[in-house]
């Protein structure tokens, strides 16, 4: 245990954090329009599906980016027709969707490429690394942000920017108003149905955007279920962090520190075991999030 070993576990956090606050940041602006979105890993499988498809036949990191983007929001708008619009019930629109994605992606990766399993090819454009000037020189923090990419740094700037519109603009104290009380917010005038629908279709953009960088980061391919899980994980790093984005951003980095951890530690231990420590964690976050809220309810009633 070294520096140089701390700061490579650290730069190893701050990539796997992305996906995870990206989707996480997805499921707390629904939460805060009252809608309960669990379909975040359909909206970033697909999106890592076809940010690949397009990488591969265009070789346009950019159109690769608009892709998943696109695929995920639009997911994101299906999601909000059936279950704002429609009134389905959550739970059965978010886990078929969870699963049509799954096996959409399967059939068609078997269909255009002749492929199970994954796609991997030498061709395939990954997105640019940055290593800032000045900070790369610097021994420990240079190592720090090592070889990040644009979105690495954005998805902290989306959660400021979020966290600014929802607190300090008069639409966005709308956009909670929808939560808090979706009727009265409709009685002063304001679209409820437009918002929810418009915020639903915004969380499947980031959790496309969280697809892209999973797909197209530090490795650039596509594997069934690439995901795994990281969706269900984003909602507990929301719940953690009670919908707020700059609390998400921390609760968020404790997730990615934990599957950095995992990898870090396969070394000497068994990979099986060590795989497991994000979704334990989850389990705690959520155990520790229920708690809370139990707490808080009987607070109340007293």
């Amino acid at each position: 245990m070294n520096w140089e070993y701390i700061a490579s576990i650290v730069n190893s956090t701050l990539r796997m954090t992305t996906p995870i606050l990206l989707a996480a940041l997805g499921s707390a602006i629904c939460s805060k329009v009252g809608v309960f979105n669990i379909a975040l890993e359909a909206q970033m499988l697909i999106a890592t599906f076809f940010s690949i498809v397009v990488n591969y036949f265009t070789r346009n990191v950019y159109l690769s980016v608009l892709a998943g983007i696109f695929s995920g929001a639009l997911i994101g708008y299906i999601v909000a027709v059936l279950q704002v619009k429609y009134r389905a019930a959550d739970m059965v629109i978010g886990t078929s969707m969870n699963l049509l994605v799954s096996g959409a992606t399967s059939f068609l990766l078997y269909l255009i490429f002749g492929l199970r399993g994954k796609l991997v090819d030498s061709s395939l454009v990954s997105l640019p690394k940055i290593n800032l000037p000045l900070i790369r020189d610097i021994p420990f923090l240079g190592r720090m942000l090592e070889n990040l990419t644009i979105i690495d740094y954005l998805a902290y700037v989306i959660a400021i920017l979020m966290f600014i519109y929802l607190y300090k603009t008069v639409s966005g104290f709308r956009t909670l108003s929808v939560g808090i009380n979706k009727e009265a917010s409709e009685s002063l005038g304001t679209k409820a149905l437009r918002i929810q629908m418009s915020v639903v279709t915004l969380s499947g953009a980031l959790c496309g955007l969280g697809g892209v960088v999973l797909s197209m980061g530090q490795v650039t391919m596509f594997t069934e279920n690439m995901t795994s899980g990281r969706g269900f994980i984003a909602m507990a790093a929301a719940s953690l962090g009670v919908s707020h984005p700059l609390l998400t951003i921390v609760s968020s980095l404790f997730f990615g520190l934990c599957q950095s951890i995992g990898s870090a530690l396969q070394n000497v231990i068994k990979s099986q075991l060590t795989m497991t420590l994000p979704y334990i964690a989850t389990i705690l976050a959520l155990m520790l999030s229920g708690w809370r809220s139990l707490k808080s309810k009987n607070g109340r009633s007293i």
